[in-house]
């Protein structure tokens, strides 16, 4: 059976999420009706993890078998004049049947805009912060998480999942223009996670704590000792590598 791996981008304004949810708008499910009626066959989309409600995707990947053989550059035609405007499928290529989008995936890579410069034309995917960012002292920072550790205290449903441990591979801001951006890499995410974790930087920029103070909170593996997350609005999962 033919298995079909997606690349895809999204706007994640009008959706739950990337997953599937009763009675609310999701990206795997607009994207599985869309190839279901394509193909007219019943299929299992499979993505390479959970995005928010609200956030936004550069470089998602999902999976599908079906029974037929499919025409690659046609059938992507066809799916994107099918799929709403703020999905786009950017590749789409056959892969071994053993491919998985999620349980093959390395790692994640995230990106966190943020806007110094109030303008409509960025809202929909920026958060706007009031004051310039120290990025020395944020990359400073932004050291001390990388490594394998609990994140218990950064992830919003603690008892979402038994294994709390993540290794990030690397954290680290940079300006662009008018924008800073945080960029951070991992094995696996929890739930709001990113969010989180940028929303305590931030709060350490604001109140000059220490790095002493983040692996007190690190270790702590309590929710309530860390920051305000973020808004997802700034959120997008920008690479997935195999």
């Amino acid at each position: 059976m033919p298995n079909y791996k997606l690349h895809i981008q999204y706007d994640g304004t009008n959706y739950c999420g990337w997953q599937i949810q009763n009675n609310q708008p999701s990206v795997q499910q607009t994207l599985k009706d869309a190839i279901e009626i394509l193909i007219r066959e019943k299929i299992s989309l499979n993505g390479s993890g959970r995005t928010d409600s609200g956030v936004h995707a550069l470089g998602q990947v999902a999976n599908f078998s079906c029974e037929q053989k499919l025409g690659l550059y046609r059938f992507r035609y066809s799916l994107n004049n099918t799929i709403p405007d703020d999905i786009a499928v950017t590749e789409i290529e056959e892969v071994d049947a053993s491919f998985h989008s999620r349980y093959d995936a390395v790692s994640r890579t995230y990106l966190y805009f943020i806007s110094n410069k109030k303008t409509p034309f960025f809202k929909r995917f920026t958060s706007f912060y009031y004051s310039p960012l120290d990025i020395s002292y944020l990359n400073q920072l932004s050291k001390w998480l990388i490594g394998e550790r609990d994140y218990t205290s950064f992830t919003k449903h603690e008892a979402e999942t038994e294994n709390k441990v993540c290794t990030i591979i690397s954290a680290q801001w940079r300006t662009l223009n008018e924008f800073s951006i945080f960029r951070i890499e991992a094995n696996r995410f929890l739930h709001g996670m990113v969010r989180t974790i940028v929303g305590t930087l931030l709060a350490f920029h604001t109140e000059k704590k220490t790095m002493d103070e983040l692996t007190k909170i690190i270790e702590a593996k309590d929710r309530k000792t860390a920051g305000e997350a973020v808004s997802a609005k700034g959120l997008f999962l920008y690479k997935v590598k195999y």
